[in-house]
């Protein structure tokens, strides 16, 4: 018997978000217990000892501070920001859907990149607001005057990803530039840099540029990524002004935080070196893993995170199944003219070694098999 209950259209209609397979699933669905997870772009090399050692005072029968007022003084010190411009949530993911309910009004219109980040596209619409995207050049690059164009049409907001997720490449100093002179009074700039601490020398602090801007902004970062804390879901918003952090703080939930999540955050800022190091560890890996896969004639692009997104020749499906039968979680990409990619996380040596293998078996097991490119 169908629900006689009118659902809202907006959230029945959503597009699904591309979660990938967790571990344990993957060990259910293979009888394997050797499975190592390369899709979620976690850390693996977990977090710092510090986090660990900070999480043990944290007292679970208590509520956590709904304004997470240490946390946020915290970042305000690392970042030279006002604590009043920062909005933390649960995940970069929560102050996604906080800038929709704050900002995207019912058939406006959001504008966003293709490929994307899912929630680029899933917040807006389940706010009621029509989303436009330019697509990213045949070489997986920004393109640059088509965004410009689009910004021309004065988007309620525009989300963008630098570095690039699930593409990799960042935004150089001179596109962000373009993009800031290319912004309208009307729109809001939301730049996710949620790999920002792996975006190398030569990448521009965006948080750094857009200070120096008159534009209305809000810069997304996250500790799931560099900082090891994936499981706790900690991410912030710095906005441009006060206002803004205002309406983000008003709608998002009450207590939105836990206890320990707040206490790992605060704890993981004051082992910075601790996590420089793990992502220097991680570039190094996504250096030779690039070499290897660009010996075998296949297109990756150049990336400046912990992943690699790559080109693998055939249907990102049977892809996903062959690795799953070697013990390995790959993510299949699924959006429209992308479905021969893959998006690895770079893992330990000895799992992107496992990687590198079942990759090169996939190649020699086609003998058509071969980039598109």
């Amino acid at each position: 018997m169908a629900s006689p209950i009118k659902l809202n259209p907006n959230v029945a209609g959503l597009p699904a978000y591309n979660a990938g397979m967790n571990v344990s699933a993957a060990q259910q669905k293979t009888g394997r217990t050797d499975v190592v997870g390369l899709a979620s772009n976690e850390n693996p090399f977990g977090c710092s000892p510090t986090v660990t050692a900070a999480l043990r005072g944290v007292d679970p029968s208590k509520y956590a501070d709904s304004t997470c007022t240490v946390l946020r003084g915290a970042l305000a010190d690392k970042l030279g920001v006002s604590s009043n411009h920062i909005v933390v949530g649960n995940g970069s993911e929560e102050m996604i859907a906080a800038v929709c309910r704050a900002a995207s009004r019912f058939f406006s219109t959001t504008l966003t990149v293709t490929p994307g980040f899912g929630l680029h596209e899933i917040e807006p619409k389940a706010n009621g607001a029509k989303v436009a995207k330019v697509p990213m050049t045949a070489d997986l690059q920004f393109d640059m005057p088509g965004i410009v164009a689009a910004l021309q049409k004065k988007p309620s907001v525009f989300f963008i990803s630098s570095p690039s997720n699930p593409v990799g490449p960042a935004l150089s100093r001179d596109e962000l530039r373009q993009i800031i002179d290319a912004v309208p009074a009307e729109t809001l700039l939301v730049l996710d840099e949620a790999y920002y601490e792996f975006r190398g020398e030569g990448m521009p602090d965006g948080l750094q540029e857009l200070q120096e801007s008159d534009i209305s902004y809000v810069v997304l970062r996250t500790f799931s990524k560099a900082y090891g804390l994936a499981g706790l879901r900690v991410g912030y918003a710095v906005t441009s002004d006060d206002l803004i952090a205002k309406a983000m703080s008003a709608a998002k939930t009450p207590f939105n935080v836990n206890a320990a999540a707040q206490t790992a955050a605060v704890a993981a800022l004051q082992d910075e070196e601790w996590m420089v190091e793990s992502v220097a560890k991680i570039v190094s890996e996504r250096a030779r893993m690039a070499r290897e896969i660009s010996s075998l004639g296949l297109f990756s692009p150049d990336s400046r995170t912990n992943f690699l997104f790559v080109d693998v020749g055939c249907e990102s499906n049977q892809a996903f199944e062959h690795f799953l039968n070697q013990g390995i979680v790959v993510k299949p990409w699924k959006e429209l003219g992308y479905s021969t990619f893959i998006r690895v996380t770079v893992g330990k040596p000895a799992d992107n070694d496992r990687f590198l293998a079942a990759l090169r078996q996939l190649v020699a097991e086609r003998p058509n098999f071969g980039s598109f490119r």
